[in-house]
């Protein structure tokens, strides 16, 4: 059922990119811990980049694009989408540094609220360059799908994250 799903209930669909159908399975690792959809996780766990598996389509090359839509917070996300990591040409079954790095991954460091910080994972129709924008703030997920051609996603999963030390959990309305 649609409305139980939690990239659904979370605004990752709406804020971030349209409904789609999952077609491909994500598979995000921080250390030994593997993200779930809400997952709480704090900066210092989010410190180096992930390992990230995506498996699809036998053959097929992906883009993942790593986002927070609450920068600078929840309430007021002016800076939204912030783009923490973009790398592309990923192998299906391939682990995402078999890809090309386009922007460097950046930890997550929200400074207040919670944050959601998603993963969106897009098939490429064949190898291509995808160029990395001039900015991280105010990058939009769903123009980069339109300017290259990507479509709709195939796969996305995000997880929650606030500053060390605070506490609380998030509302939705």
């Amino acid at each position: 059922m649609a409305s139980r799903d939690p990239l659904i209930v979370g605004r990752i669909v709406g804020d971030v990119v349209d409904y789609f159908d999952m077609a491909a399975q994500l598979r995000v690792m921080y250390g030994n811990r593997e993200i779930t959809n809400g997952s709480e996780l704090r900066p210092s766990q989010v410190e180096n980049q992930p390992t990230v598996r995506i498996t699809g389509r036998r053959g097929s090359l992906y883009t993942l694009v790593m986002v927070d839509p609450d920068v600078p917070s929840p309430t007021n996300p002016s800076q939204r989408e912030y783009l923490h990591w973009m790398v592309t040409d990923i192998p299906d079954g391939g682990d995402v540094s078999r890809g090309t790095e386009v922007v460097a991954y950046e930890k997550p460091r929200p400074t207040a609220g919670i944050h959601r910080v998603a993963f969106v994972v897009f098939r490429q129709a064949a190898r291509q360059a995808i160029y990395a924008p001039g900015w991280r703030s105010n990058f939009i997920t769903r123009d980069l799908a339109e300017c290259y051609g990507l479509g709709a996603p195939v796969a996305a999963a995000y997880f929650n994250c606030q500053r060390e030390g605070s506490c609380g959990g998030r509302r939705y309305r």
